[in-house]
């Protein structure tokens, strides 16, 4: 396995995991805090904000940015079969993911943080946080998507799966009969 080939699936796996996370946000998370007083969704918000900057989240999601990066150059300078693809997925992890959260995301949640929440500025900011959290979220989800299969497309454009034979004869592994009695016709 090559190191390009290496690199695509650890793309196209954080990739994939990004992608899940913010789409589980935006499909689950956020709607159930927004239906949640203004004082307790923006806290628990806060609180998912904290304990996200984990390890494990913390590796994947710059990992993921690192991987993106060596893996979008190396395609390039290398010119590695799908590379197009390649440098299409990186892109997409690169500015959908990355950009976006520190450009957008990010500097909401310290927003947030620096209210509040039991007030009614607290108030104002969750529901401004919102309106410019969630479609940005959105924006994350759908890049991830793209870039999994930018990444798949990548990888199937390698060219390295060789193609498997037709079967010959029968089912039954044997040679077609020319003549007389077949097992689909016995007379």
């Amino acid at each position: 396995m090559t190191l390009t080939r290496i690199l695509t699936f650890a793309g196209l796996t954080g990739t994939a995991l990004m992608g899940g996370l913010f789409f589980a946000f935006g499909t689950s998370v956020m709607s159930s805090l927004e239906r949640l007083p203004a004082g307790q969704g923006a806290t628990a918000m806060n609180l998912i904000n904290v304990r996200i900057q984990n390890p494990l989240f913390l590796l994947i999601f710059m990992g993921t940015a690192l991987v993106c990066l060596v893996l979008g150059i190396v395609a390039l300078v290398q010119d590695t079969p799908g590379k197009w693809w390649l440098v299409a997925g990186s892109a997409l992890y690169l500015v959908g993911v990355i950009v976006l959260s520190f450009a957008v995301n990010i500097p909401l949640n310290d927003q947030l943080a620096a209210v509040d929440p039991a007030t009614a500025a607290g108030a104002t900011e969750w529901s401004n946080y919102l309106a410019k959290w969630n479609p940005a979220n959105n924006l994350r989800a759908i890049a991830c998507t793209l870039g999994v299969v930018a990444f798949g497309l990548g990888l199937l454009s390698g060219g390295s799966v060789e193609a498997v034979p037709p079967p010959q004869g029968n089912h039954y592994g044997g040679a077609l009969p020319t003549g007389g009695a077949t097992p689909w016709n016995n007379s």
